[in-house]
């Protein structure tokens, strides 16, 4: 289990993370998400010792990571594909990590298998595309067989077989019981990876939920109706309906079966009464609309 207990971390005078608390538990597959600068990737380096937070805490099974006797053993982490030697072979460098901990040969040699790189155990890492270098912090990650998997951006240069891959081993660790924290951009993929989330922005929480219920709540009291008789609809119903087009409302504020009863009970036809259903990228943009750091403008006609 990860817990993070009123975690604030200053650069200067710049805050990075504030006063963030939530709880990994373990048994599911935990998003982190936040737009670029919200914190994420600082908020996993504090809970693996590589910065000291200003204040607060973030445990790992109740400890911090410095105080964890054989970390490889208690946490597994990918932070960067590239923090690996490149002149070193895949094979060399998970030797080298597996020496410290005293982990054999053959497990070094069965996480090559489950990560795909058996082909290519003899290359230097230092020629690897992005996609294997992935693979290779994933082995790492997996080579003591920990009960906490940490892993920032896992998919990123992964192809779809690859992206695939990871879906599947990461539900199927946290089907073993294990905890598993992972961050992504890619919402589709995450929307079927995880099952709960904690959203960052500017470095405070903005939601610790479950996936479905994000989603669901996002999509609430927006409902598409379209009707000859929009305007009457409309007056009937007050300043929750927008229209959109002659004969198509926007309303928000309401459900979809009072709508639908307000139509009835005054003779007006709908042709169309859709309540919103909203992904999680929608969900998303919405929650952090106001937190993006670095936003980007259309270009000009």
């Amino acid at each position: 289990m990860l817990t993070v207990e009123s975690l604030t971390k200053r650069y200067g005078n710049r805050t990075a993370v504030d006063g963030l608390s939530f709880t990994v538990r373990p048994g599911t597959v935990t998003g982190f998400l936040g737009p670029n600068g919200a914190g994420k990737s600082t908020t996993m380096r504090l809970l693996v010792g590589l910065d000291a937070p200003t204040s607060g805490r973030a445990l790992i099974d109740g400890r911090r990571y410095a105080d964890l006797p054989a970390p490889l053993r208690e946490v597994g982490v990918l932070l960067e594909a590239r923090s690996v030697h490149p002149g070193r072979t895949a094979f060399r460098h998970l030797m080298a990590l597996a020496h410290t901990h005293g982990i054999p040969r053959r497990r070094v040699e069965e996480v090559i298998g489950t990560v795909g790189l058996q082909d290519v155990a003899g290359k230097r890492a230092g020629s690897f595309s992005l996609g294997m270098g992935q693979r290779l912090g994933i082995a790492a990650a997996l080579l003591a067989d920990p009960a906490v998997i940490l892993l920032d951006e896992p998919v990123n240069g992964l192809d779809p077989e690859g992206v695939r891959w990871v879906r599947t081993l990461l539900t199927s660790l946290a089907a073993e019981g294990r905890t598993v924290f992972l961050s992504s951009h890619l919402m589709s993929e995450m929307a079927q990876t995880a099952d709960h989330l904690v959203i960052v922005g500017r470095g405070r929480l903005l939601a610790d939920t479950t996936v479905e219920r994000f989603v669901r709540e996002a999509g609430l009291g927006r409902v598409r109706v379209v009707t000859p008789e929009a305007d009457r609809l409309a007056g009937l119903l007050g300043d929750g309906a927008v229209r959109e087009a002659p004969d198509t409302l926007r309303v928000t504020g309401t459900d979809a079966a009072h709508i639908g009863r307000t139509a009835a009970a005054h003779g007006i036809p709908l042709t169309e009464l859709s309540p919103h259903t909203a992904s999680l990228e929608d969900a998303f943009m919405e929650l952090t609309r106001d937190t993006v750091e670095y936003e980007g403008r259309a270009a000009a006609a």
